[in-house]
């Protein structure tokens, strides 16, 4: 077995993953708060980096502040541009206990402590202060899923170069917990219905202004109780949950209204990469040949290493 891909069954470490998903709520409201808004909320996402996943610079105190999960090191650690560091520890506690001590961290950082104070996209939100469930943190746990984070992020960056078109960052929801990017045909979409929980419509219909397909990974949660790879077209074109799709565990889940390929085929594969590749370009394939995209204009051959890409 690769061990870039390691083992992450979700029902072993599903308390962790609850507490994890809301204290990364916390610190990504934060960055809401304070970040002006870009189309599709991608102003309000994290990134990936080499110890688990940062905010970038938030414009706040003297000039700015970044917050970044260390899944290593298992902390929070904050950096301001005026030299000051400040650090959160992860472990076992309750939502209202981070809460507070990572409102004192902004306030040690010189900045704000001012965010919204409930989280989103989940079902019954408690208030963060007022959530005072103890929480596990089982560290080996978030170790192995970050270790999964930078493979499946790794893939789905070399998956965004073959793009021309409009085409998101490789970036982390903190809403729904999930790694994300987001091709676009540049026309269009029906006013979405929304009615996700705990989300205003107004950020659902913005984020879905125009048509998409979309593809990414989570750990598990939202419907599913093993972690994936997911893949969905919005809007969904006709005879998109029939397409043929690769590799052949993939499959289409009629309530999610997408394609899910199982973290676990894909690790077990004898090429990992190659099996999420295939899963990657042929969702895409069928939603934009169902949907009729100028595909001529808005592909190109997958990006390499120190070669500009070709022109004519």
């Amino acid at each position: 077995m690769d061990e870039r891909w390691p083992d992450i069954p979700y029902p072993s470490w599903r308390d962790t993953c609850t507490a994890l998903h809301l204290y990364v709520q916390i610190v990504g409201k934060y960055r809401l708060a304070r970040t002006p808004w870009i189309n599709h909320a991608w102003q309000a996402t994290f990134y990936p980096n080499a110890r688990g996943f940062t905010t970038g610079l938030v414009p706040d105190g003297a000039g700015g502040i970044e917050l970044g999960f260390d899944l290593i090191g298992h902390q929070l650690v904050g950096t301001s541009t005026d030299g000051r560091t400040a650090y959160l520890p992860l472990g076992p506690m309750s939502v209202a206990s981070f809460h507070s001590s990572f409102l004192q961290l902004i306030c040690d950082l010189g900045g704000t402590p001012k965010l919204h104070g409930r989280p989103n996209e989940v079902p019954e939100p408690i208030r963060f202060s007022e959530d005072m469930v103890e929480r596990p943190y089982d560290a080996d746990a978030v170790s192995r899923f970050f270790g999964a984070f930078v493979s499946a992020s790794l893939a789905l960056q070399k998956f965004r170069t073959s793009f021309l078109g409009k085409v998101s960052p490789v970036h982390f929801f903190w809403g729904s917990f999930d790694l994300a990017v987001t091709r676009f045909s540049s026309r269009p979409a029906p006013l979405h219905p929304g009615g996700i929980p705990a989300l205003p419509d107004e950020i659902t219909r913005e984020a879905y202004s125009h048509e998409v397909s979309s593809a990414g990974f989570w750990p598990g949660g939202g419907g599913v109780d093993f972690p994936a790879f997911y893949s969905y077209a919005y809007p969904s074109p006709a005879g998109y949950a029939d397409a043929q799709i690769e590799p052949r565990e993939a499959y289409f889940d009629e309530t999610l209204g997408e394609f899910l390929l199982p973290y676990d085929k894909v690790r077990q594969a004898p090429d990992p990469e190659a099996a999420l590749m295939a899963f990657l370009e042929s969702t895409y394939r069928a939603a934009a040949d169902l949907a009729a995209w100028d595909v001529k204009s808005l592909e190109c051959a997958t990006g390499e290493p120190r070669r500009p890409r070709r022109l004519g």
